[in-house]
């Protein structure tokens, strides 16, 4: 009896410092995404998706803190994921309205990662549950997977470079399934109407929307217009 009592004990301290540790590499990549008040970067947007036919094209990314994001193209035409989906990584980390799970370790990308579940405490919001893959050595985000109250699940992919101890990706690769033709609700974009249909992706059959950045202007102020509709 004592055994097993002792076993138990030490398996209920080791799950607690995980979740400590978890907890603490969290609030690391929290901390250097917060350096960040505001920023204006020039893009590249690849799509890939059925329902859209349109080239590659130069766009400018604008974000302030706390969740404040838009996607602009030179027309002027907003390009703006809406409803449960972010795209930043600072607005998945807004606010702590969420309980951290340590969930193991993965690879990503020839990255080793901590595998991290935020559960939020708003059971009615947009978000059902987040997995972040953190790089502890950076400590980065890796990859996310989000599932959406309505509209399904995506994911993200992240690398870096020149940017990396502001938290901020050199690329990000947005892939959802591409069954049906049908993005997660909420995610719209003006490319549309551009012309027919393409064929499904080949290989794993998702779409992917990428996003390669040239430069970023970071914590120089955006000015309130650039968000309104």
């Amino acid at each position: 009896m004592k055994c097993c009592f002792g076993f138990v004990t030490l398996f209920v301290c080791s799950a607690s410092v995980q979740a400590q540790e978890a907890n603490a590499l969290v609030q690391q990549v929290k901390a250097r995404l917060e350096k960040v008040a505001d920023y204006q970067a020039t893009a590249q947007m690849d799509i890939n998706v059925p329902f859209i036919n349109a080239p590659s094209s130069e766009v400018q990314v604008f974000y302030r803190r706390p969740d404040k994001f838009r996607v602009q193209k030179p027309q002027g035409i907003s390009v703006l994921p809406k409803g449960g989906v972010r795209i930043n990584l600072a607005a998945l980390l807004a606010g702590n309205n969420y309980t951290v799970v340590d969930a193991g370790t993965a690879a990503v990308g020839g990255f080793n990662t901590r595998v991290v579940k935020l559960l939020p405490s708003d059971e009615s919001g947009p978000v059902v549950l987040s997995t972040l893959y953190i790089d502890a050595a950076q400590p980065v985000i890796r990859k996310t997977t989000v599932v959406a109250r309505e509209g399904g699940s995506y994911e993200m992919l992240f690398d870096y470079g020149r940017y990396t101890a502001w938290g901020l990706p050199d690329k990000v690769t947005f892939v959802f399934s591409a069954k049906e033709f049908k993005m997660p609700k909420g995610v719209t974009f003006d490319y549309e109407k551009s012309g027919p249909k393409k064929d499904p992706p080949k290989g794993d059959g998702k779409g992917r929307v990428v996003l390669t950045y040239k430069s970023y202007t970071i914590n120089k102020g955006v000015p309130d217009a650039v968000f309104k509709d």
